[in-house]
């Protein structure tokens, strides 16, 4: 096994080390402007991300966290909380007898297209910063990074 104090960065190795760290860095700046976006219906970037997960059809918790890359359990806690404040609710599983179905309550989509035609506004008003094409060009990018980083087992 080699020594790790031997092993030096490529100059691409340092390089995406650094793509990394922006991607962490970008990513807290976005979760915090989402939680702007969304502060004054008390709804948390985590209780989107489920509402996101179930926009068009309902899901287990088991597939919101697959889907998302998230532990079941914290999933499964975001829901619990969601559920006690009537944003979703839990359906029969034609597929599964035990593993319900989580969708949305009336409250819940009423709030989650709120929170989306802010998002769309939003989302307009930052593509606006970007030359045609780049957008299109950053996201290929940052797929393959997570494909090479966490390639399917």
């Amino acid at each position: 096994m080699a020594d790790a104090d031997n092993i030096a960065h490529s100059q691409r190795g340092i390089v995406i080390t650094e793509l990394i760290l922006a991607v962490f860095r970008t990513n807290g700046r976005l979760l915090r402007a989402g939680d702007r976006l969304t502060k004054d219906v008390n709804l948390t970037s985590a209780r989107w991300q489920i509402f996101g997960a179930i926009e068009h059809n309902p899901k287990t918790v088991a597939q919101i966290a697959r889907n998302y890359e998230l532990t079941r359990q914290g999933v499964l806690w975001v829901v619990q909380a969601m559920l006690k404040e009537g944003l979703v609710q839990l359906l029969n599983n034609p597929d599964h007898q035990r593993a319900k179905l989580v969708d949305f309550t009336e409250k819940g989509r009423e709030l989650f297209d709120l929170v989306s035609q802010r998002q769309r506004q939003w989302a307009n008003r930052l593509a606006e910063g970007f030359e045609p094409g780049d957008i299109e060009k950053a996201l290929q990018l940052v797929e393959r990074l997570g494909e090479l980083a966490m390639p399917e087992d």
